[in-house]
């Protein structure tokens, strides 16, 4: 099944895809680029400088919503939501100008980045906070810094600080889904990301699920807090959708797992249809899917191909 249907029918609480982009406008993307190679993407101030007046430029121009950022010496995270169905240029102008900029800079030639962006669509209110706690604690996880507050190249200051300077980076979507009043929610801002510092996490660049696993962490240390944050229904309500969250997923995955499905009970096999469906559109393979549901890659092509 397309995703495009899946996200329609409200199936699908996190969209994962290297190659073929969704620019549906509102939806809420994680995007990451990394440089090739070990070479760097950043080297002097100068070069964080322009490639933030980049964003902030292609932002306007596009009309995309800038929710948090980090600007790694060799990888870039923006979390961001476009107005209209432009993602794609968008990113595609804002990374082929800094190549060009940085080239020129550097007298080098070649390409800067390792391949085409990436991009995680969000549709759950907890993973949208996850990442962005994952997206500045960055610094933390590369060793650059230990306080994830002290990195110039992120946007965890607006997160964070009481009399941070108006941005054309706003904050205010992800901090909305936590405690009323703006010193509250910044407060416990602070707290889940001094905290969450402990967690271990895995590189997204690496791990698709990276983010997941980490939200999934999160949610045990703060179960009443994302209990909160889950009835805000924030991403639902900005894309017109409600939303199947992760965890609803797993407690399927894991009915499935114990038999409680019956192959032969047709409303059984629409539920192993509808959970590989998903998996799929996370961006796992058939052979992964086998092993994260104890079954043969034959039994999942099967059940993919199946009329139910």
């Amino acid at each position: 099944m397309d995703p495009l249907d899946l996200i329609q029918q409200g199936k699908i609480s996190r969209y994962f895809r290297s190659t073929r982009k969704l620019a549906v406008p509102t939806l809420v993307s994680h995007i990451t680029q990394r440089a090739a190679g070990k070479d760097p993407l950043f080297i002097e101030d100068e070069d964080y400088l322009f490639m933030l007046g980049l964003l902030k430029e292609i932002s306007g121009k596009y009309s995309l919503k800038i929710f948090a950022f980090c600007l790694m010496p060799n990888h870039v995270h923006l979390l961001l939501s476009p107005n209209e169905e432009n993602l794609y240029d968008a990113m595609r102008d804002l990374f082929a100008r800094y190549a060009r900029w940085f080239n020129r800079r550097y007298e080098r030639k070649g390409h800067l980045f390792g391949g085409p962006y990436r991009q995680a669509v969000c549709f759950d209110d907890r993973y949208l906070l996850a990442a962005s706690l994952y997206i500045h604690l960055n610094p933390v996880k590369a060793e650059i810094e230990e306080d994830p507050r002290l990195y110039r190249w992120s946007s965890v200051r607006l997160f964070c600080e009481d009399d941070a300077p108006k941005s054309f980076v706003d904050p205010s979507f992800i901090l909305g889904l936590l405690s009323k009043g703006k010193q509250e929610k910044k407060k416990e801002y602070r707290r889940l990301l001094m905290e969450g510092s402990g967690i271990e996490t895995e590189p997204v660049l690496e791990q698709e699920d990276a983010i997941e696993k980490f939200c999934s962490k999160l949610v045990l240390m703060f179960p009443r807090l994302f209990k909160q944050v889950d009835s805000k229904k924030h991403v639902s309500s900005a894309s017109g959708m409600d939303l199947l969250s992760m965890e609803a997923l797993e407690r399927q995955i894991e009915d499935m797992k114990n038999k409680r499905f019956s192959a032969k009970n047709p409303k059984s096999k629409t539920a192993r249809k509808f959970i590989v469906e998903q998996l799929t559109a996370r961006g796992y393979k058939q052979f992964e899917i086998a092993k994260k549901l104890g079954v043969s890659r034959k039994t999942v092509y099967n059940i993919l191909k199946s009329p139910g």
